[in-house]
């Protein structure tokens, strides 16, 4: 099981492409455990929930819905890829790869200037800016 970001233009073929990272188990923290709920015995007796951890971003995925542990671990680094913890680190890392983090950063620093933000403050049920207080 991975998971790979490919740089190029919209124009090259899939096969011209290369990756830009990969993340596979190996980038993961596996944990198994009893599922539990509904199936007696033999939920009871095996281990076949699953649950993936991306040490890099802290996304998991979780899994017990299958009796079967391998099926299981597919179904959880699925949900782990696709979730929204992921997606964001996965932006960031395409971002540092490509060399436009430097731009975002800049971008983000321009915006966030303090001249650029309003801070409100709800007083007496009346919203007032920081300013007037």
């Amino acid at each position: 099981m991975d998971r790979e970001l490919f740089e190029g233009n919209g124009g090259e073929r899939m096969s011209d492409r290369k990756p830009l990272f990969s993340v596979t188990l190996a980038d993961c923290r596996v944990d198994t455990f009893r599922s539990g709920g509904p199936g007696g015995q033999h939920q009871n007796k095996t281990e076949s929930g699953v649950r993936i951890t991306h040490i890099k971003s802290g996304a998991v995925g979780e899994s017990r819905e299958g009796r079967s542990q391998h099926d299981n671990k597919r179904t959880a680094f699925r949900r782990m890829a696709e979730s929204a913890v992921f997606r964001k680190w996965q932006r960031l890392e395409a971002a540092r790869a490509t060399g436009r983090l430097a731009e975002i950063e800049r971008e983000v620093d321009r915006t966030m200037h303090p001249g650029n933000i309003r801070v409100e403050a709800q007083v007496d049920g009346k919203w007032t800016e920081e300013s007037e207080r």
